[in-house]
């Protein structure tokens, strides 16, 4: 190694943590929950264009968009998600009896993000952050309540999960 190679290093992880890279933001945030349901949602099965005979569809039930099939995406187009915990994860050290139930069934392996709805002017879609409670999640959805940079929706599947989360004022990382 050439002498002034820990010079760089040092310069350039100097640089890193001075350029504000090197730790996440931390915002004091108010947290609430929805699901996919028509309540949190805003749907409803079958159309009155067809006298609700058609109860395997769903349609927009009110907003700028009333009345047009729901697709169950999100904002940005994707099919939302609740945060997964994989093989290679803390929570494999906190759970270790789940590691067989994970090499069982592989798509378990790997982590997945949760997905959150926030207010896209101040997080755009693809910004990552780190809820406790609840866990990584990326902002993937905008709310018609969520306004403004201390507002967030974070997505379970589950309705009564959803409930029970209620609303919380946490300390969220912000991860770029």
């Amino acid at each position: 190694m050439r002498a002034g190679m820990p010079l760089v290093l040092v310069g350039a992880c100097l640089l890193l943590f001075l350029s504000g890279c090197a730790s996440p933001k931390v915002k004091q945030m108010e947290v609430t929950s929805y699901c996919g349901c028509g309540k949190c949602c805003e749907w409803e099965r079958g159309s009155w264009k067809y006298l609700k005979l058609n109860f395997w569809n769903k349609y927009v039930s009110s907003g700028p968009r009333e009345g047009e099939p729901y697709s169950e995406r999100t904002a940005s187009g994707t099919y939302p998600d609740d945060p997964q915990p994989g093989l290679f994860s803390v929570d494999s050290l906190k759970h270790p009896w789940m590691i067989p139930v994970r090499i069982l069934l592989p798509w378990r392996i790997p982590p997945q993000d949760g997905t959150i709805a926030a207010d896209t002017r101040y997080y755009p879609f693809g910004t990552r952050m780190y809820v406790p409670g609840y866990g990584y999640g990326v902002v993937e959805d905008r709310g018609s309540a969520i306004k403004g940079p201390r507002r967030l929706d974070v997505f379970y599947h589950d309705h009564q999960e959803a409930l029970d989360w209620g609303r919380r004022e946490l300390e969220v990382r912000i991860l770029e």
